[in-house]
């Protein structure tokens, strides 16, 4: 009897040692919801759990590696309406957690990185392409998984000029994200030696289900001669009716037909498709950009962990800056992050919504650190100073 107390006394000791030896790494996915805006066709649903189940799954993705490394992960989940002030959510939230995944609009997460209690953590922007918050609007600690516009339209751009598209047209929607998405197609227009010839802003409100045959055609009529339409309408409102109705027969691109994004189904060489057959057993449905991006922010934690075996923030943010952080994120290269505004650098698929076409950057296109930085601001080119 001595013998097996003597036993289970030596047992429970083990356990209490290896508890205490546990890295305790918390996480939290925070959403503050932006209404959505009223679109033409419901053909393409927002899911419910956009983001967050891309978060979950990299928690899992962090489990599995951290039970053999001592390393315990957990993901708290706050969803925070759109009519709510997030900042009291986020003061506590940060309180429990120094890293927070953010599924947020731009001054959302502008406000939740000055917050005083948020100076020593590290923040993640998984929902908003902003370019402003790359540029004049970048806080140092802020960063980002989810793609920009620039890198987005960068891609199409190196795309155009490898196909010898030289000329080029714009319809933009009239959204605020719209206008900033037009603002990058121009941008990289120029910086790949392309023009835009024209752009024309969309002007219809009625319902283009119904009258698309016969609007889009009188509506592109008069546009100027060009190799490719370009279409900058962020919310997919009214791109999906022009194709195949436009008054000349042009391949389309941006919004609709040639899409620039992080993430599709249609990617599935790299071990992209094993990554989404795992989501897809997760959620039940396709994976987004959004999920991809939450899923990336929270792996990024999960890795700089593993390697620096510390959960201190400040030593995490330091690594996940270095040159020695690089994370698997099955699109054929290792994603890193930008030291100069916070940006992770990933390929960018281009995609129908059936095939993958080619992924950015395309062969030929270099530069002296790594052809990811071909994709969105440059060093030279970056305002943002709080990474300096």
């Amino acid at each position: 009897m001595l013998k097996h107390l003597l036993a289970s006394a030596i047992s429970l000791g083990l356990c209490t040692t290896a508890l205490a030896d546990t890295l305790q790494v918390p996480l939290i996915w925070l959403r503050h919801a932006e209404p959505e805006r009223p679109v033409l066709s419901n053909l393409d649903p927002i899911p419910e759990d956009r983001g967050q189940a891309g978060a979950e799954l990299g928690l899992s993705d962090n489990l599995t590696t951290g039970k053999f490394l001592g390393q315990d992960y957990s993901l708290e989940v706050i969803e925070i309406p759109p009519e709510a002030d997030p900042l009291p959510d986020a003061r506590a939230a940060l309180a429990r957690s120094p890293y927070l995944v953010l599924d947020a609009p731009a001054d959302t997460l502008l406000a939740i990185a000055d917050l005083p209690e948020a100076q020593g953590a590290v923040l993640f922007n998984a929902a908003a392409s902003d370019m402003a918050l790359r540029g004049e609007n970048c806080r140092a600690n802020l960063l980002h998984t989810k793609t920009s516009y620039a890198m987005q339209t960068d891609a199409l751009m190196q795309f155009a000029l490898f196909k010898r598209w030289s000329d080029l047209v714009l319809i933009t929607g009239n959204a605020p994200e719209d206008a900033d998405y037009a603002a990058a197609l121009t941008a990289s227009a120029t910086k790949f030696g392309l023009t835009i010839t024209e752009t024309k802003p969309w002007i219809f409100d009625a319902d283009m289900r119904r009258n698309a045959a016969q609007e889009v055609p009188l509506f592109t009529q008069g546009l100027a001669d060009h190799d490719l339409l370009l279409i900058a309408d962020v919310a997919n409102d009214f791109a999906r009716y022009i194709a195949y109705n436009t008054w000349e027969p042009r391949p389309i691109a941006g919004a609709e037909g040639l899409r620039p994004v992080s993430w599709a189904p249609v990617v599935e060489q790299w071990g992209a498709a094993q990554l989404h057959s795992r989501f897809q057993d997760l959620a039940g449905r396709d994976m987004t950009p959004r999920d991809y991006a939450a899923w990336a922010a929270v792996r990024a934690v999960g890795e700089a962990v593993t390697r620096t075996k510390s959960a201190d923030p400040a030593t995490i943010r330091d690594y996940l800056l270095s040159d020695n952080f690089e994370l698997a994120g099955f699109k054929g290269r290792p994603l890193s992050f930008r030291t100069w505004n916070g940006q992770m650098r990933q390929p960018i698929p281009l995609v129908t919504r059936a095939a993958l076409v080619a992924q950015a950057p395309l062969e030929g296109f270099l530069h002296q650190r790594t052809e990811l930085d071909t994709l969105g601001l440059d060093a030279p080119e970056s305002p943002c100073t709080a990474f300096q």
